[in-house]
């Protein structure tokens, strides 16, 4: 009777063990995006580039870092951190110095 009962408890264990360990999902997910960043100084960046940075629209704002990215469907934008005191902001410039989102 004893070996009946640690029999009974014993497959209870393993089935449980087993229901368990197939209950987990399985992903394979993978994101790749291709985007080149080559920093910029900011003193290279384009004359047009420099014109709308030193518009009204950007007054008192400094460039921290500039870069030049390369998207995955070979579109070119600058992103371009800008800081005015405590304030820091990022902007997306084209090479006609437009801002692209």
């Amino acid at each position: 009777m004893k070996k009946q009962i640690i029999s009974a408890i014993a497959l209870l264990l393993t089935s449980f063990v087993s229901v368990q360990a197939n209950d987990l999902p399985q992903s394979n997910t993978i994101i790749s995006a291709a985007q080149e960043k080559v920093a910029v100084k900011p003193e290279d960046l384009p004359e047009a580039i420099k014109t709308t940075l030193a518009s009204d629209a950007y007054a008192g704002w400094q460039v921290v870092s500039a870069f030049l990215v390369t998207k995955a469907d070979n579109t070119q934008v600058y992103e371009i951190s800008l800081k005015k005191g405590e304030e820091s902001s990022t902007v997306n410039l084209d090479k006609e110095g437009k801002k692209v989102e």
